[in-house]
């Protein structure tokens, strides 16, 4: 009895200190571009430094880029890197700017849990400035990626006609 008594505890004890409850210790991810939050502050307006350094979220449907169909490159509005091309472009009603895909190399990829389930979020990947989402819901005819991007963090740059 005391044996069956005694696994018992210590099958209890192992089955609560499961890996799910460990937590990992990350490198910090290096970027060409490094700057001072300070020297971030003096760069970006408020609303950028919101979006780009603090992960921030704009509202939705105040970007006046959500419904931009010029030609051109929307580029990282922290460091210039050309990161989605107006071609791939798309309206996702969801009230931000919406792309199919990105260019290639220059958008890097990690895990957000903030809001209490995991989303794909997005950065620059040259700065490391947060952009957005990227969520599997997109034209299925092409992607079937929707790239929700703050519109706060780019800046177009029309293409010469």
């Amino acid at each position: 009895m005391k044996k069956i008594t005694l696994l018992t505890i210590i099958g209890l004890f192992l089955s609560c200190n499961s890996s799910a409850q460990k937590t990992e210790t990350k490198e910090k991810e290096t970027f060409t571009i490094t700057k001072t939050e300070a020297e971030w502050k003096a760069q970006l307006n408020e609303k950028q430094y919101y979006v780009l350094r603090e992960a921030g979220t704009e509202r939705p449907f105040s970007s006046p880029l959500n419904k931009n169909y010029k030609k051109g490159t929307y580029h990282c509005a922290a460091c210039n890197t050309p990161l989605f091309k107006s071609e791939h472009k798309y309206d996702s009603k969801s009230g931000w700017p919406s792309f199919d895909r990105e260019i290639e190399g220059n958008v890097a990829f990690g895990t957000d849990t903030k809001i209490g389930y995991t989303r794909d979020e997005e950065h620059c990947a040259t700065c490391g400035g947060h952009l957005g989402h990227v969520f599997n819901d997109g034209p299925k005819e092409t992607t079937g990626k929707r790239h929700c991007i703050n519109g706060d963090a780019l800046i177009f740059v029309a293409s010469e006609e």
